[in-house]
């Protein structure tokens, strides 16, 4: 990102459980780039934060991201999705009041945002911009809530806010308690793989660097005040993408048996939406944008990563997340 946006990238993480150093050994010693250890919803050091760094444009990204942890636990997602988001957004106006004409004209805050949202689509039709919003976790509701604080404070104080909902993502570095990398890696070890419900829930995947690139994207050519769905148009059922990561590591590294047989049918997630798809036609008119990445490639491409970087994920296999079911 620092090389694509051409600026200096400040990022503010609280380094809760999710977060990891070695995540960041591609910018270590980058003069570009600063990392400031900050809780969003502590107003004052956020105030400070901004006040010293004089961002040209924030990017809100932060978040309690995994459904099943709002399920044991939803408080730390409504501080931080909500209260975290609110904080952001008044730290923003209130720097923003203070620069020069030609400044605020220029200066953007991207609010970013999920597909879970919306809740469950039918066997048909997509997400678009205009679908309304019914969410069915903490998780999704926690989000939902943000995203209209988000559109409030642009039209309550004319804050340039831009907002994107975006489908699942995946690819390296993204941490094992999510659908892909938790399948690999036990996958990997011969352990159990759980399957919830019938498997035939459908999410539309969409990998971190097109992820990325979208948001430069907005960020550079959306209009303020609107809202961007992002999606790659590639629809799966989970139970298809355990499989074809069962098979792809059954071909690069070859177990006895063949790993589909570690895959066990659980009782299914509370509240769990059938299938999401994604529209993204209004971000591809008024960026350009378009994924790079086709899910095959991508997926193939994620495994890859994971059998090649042990040191990356042992430490949290070993630590933090042993692959235990959560959400029950």
């Amino acid at each position: 990102m620092i090389a694509e946006t051409g600026h200096e990238l400040v990022v503010i993480d609280k380094l809760t459980y999710a977060a990891n150093l070695a995540s960041l050994d591609s910018v270590a010693g980058d003069p570009r780039f600063q990392l400031l250890r900050l809780d969003i919803c502590e107003a004052g050091a956020m105030a400070d934060a901004i006040a010293a760094v004089r961002p040209d444009a924030i990017i809100h990204l932060a978040a309690e991201t995994h459904v099943d942890r709002s399920i044991d636990g939803p408080d730390a997602f409504i501080r931080t999705n909500i209260l975290g988001a609110h904080v952001v957004l008044e730290t923003a106006r209130r720097y923003w009041s203070t620069l020069s004409a030609e400044a605020r004209g220029s200066f953007r805050i991207l609010h970013v945002s999920t597909d879970e949202v919306f809740g469950s689509l039918g066997p048909t039709g997509a997400f678009t911009e205009r679908t309304a919003y019914d969410p069915s976790s903490p998780y999704s509701a926690s989000k939902a809530a943000s995203d209209h604080i988000a559109r409030a404070s642009f039209r309550t104080y004319g804050l340039p806010v831009l907002t994107c909902n975006s489908s699942n993502n995946y690819g390296p570095c993204q941490f094992p308690e999510k659908l892909i990398p938790l399948t690999i890696l036990n996958a990997l070890g011969l352990q159990p793989i759980s399957v919830f419900g019938d498997g035939r829930n459908v999410r539309d995947w969409l990998h971190v660097e097109d992820h990325a690139r979208a948001l430069l994207a907005v960020l550079k050519l959306g209009a303020v005040g609107e809202t961007y769905n992002i999606g790659a148009r590639a629809e799966r059922t989970n139970l298809e993408i355990v499989e074809t990561i069962c098979d792809t590591l059954d071909e690069l590294r070859p177990a006895d048996g063949g790993r589909r047989r570690l895959i066990r049918f659980v009782a299914d997630r509370p509240g769990h939406d059938r299938r999401y798809a994604i529209d993204p036609t209004k971000i591809e008119q008024a960026t350009g944008w378009r994924p790079r990445q086709t899910f095959e490639a991508g997926l193939r491409a994620t495994i890859e990563w994971y059998l090649a970087n042990p040191s990356w994920w042992q430490p949290i296999r070993e630590n933090v997340y042993r692959g235990e079911r959560l959400g029950l």
